[in-house]
């Protein structure tokens, strides 16, 4: 019986201690939701909210790549933005990371998110049966 493991690296920002990077169940991945931290300082990206949106991803991309996965292999990604006004400029930077087929995707408009960031983005993601599985609680 598989049991869900915790995906951590250090080439993303560590996270809260209530709160793991992913977890990996199977061969799916599900990501915590990420803000443009940088991973070595762990302050937010200064700039306009597509500097956030380029580390959100490349976070992402650094947690899916320790738990076996990559960007292509994500299935669905959920959006936070603070204001509707960054739909534009996120998507100037988020549409320069995958390709077709697109993920599955839903954008919302929230009050606040933490740090007092503008963005926030977490996904879902498959584990192509051809990769090997690498050690998940490891420290990469």
């Amino acid at each position: 019986m598989s049991i869900p493991r915790a995906i951590h690296t250090t080439k993303a920002p560590t996270p809260p201690t209530f709160l793991s990077q992913a977890i990996r169940f199977e061969n799916i991945i599900f990501c915590s939701g990420q803000i443009g931290c940088d991973p070595e300082t762990g302050l937010l990206v200064e700039g306009p909210v597509q500097e956030r949106t380029k580390q959100i991803l490349s976070n992402i991309n650094s947690i899916l790549l320790a738990g076996g996965s990559s960007l292509e292999n994500i299935v669905k990604c959920n959006i936070y933005l603070t204001n509707m006004g960054d739909f534009g400029p996120m998507n100037e930077v988020y549409t320069t990371f995958f390709s077709d087929p697109m993920p599955a995707r839903t954008c919302v408009c929230v009050k606040e998110l933490p740090l007092g960031t503008d963005v926030e983005i977490e996904c879902i993601a498959a584990v192509k049966g051809d990769q090997k599985e690498r050690l998940l609680s490891a420290v990469i």
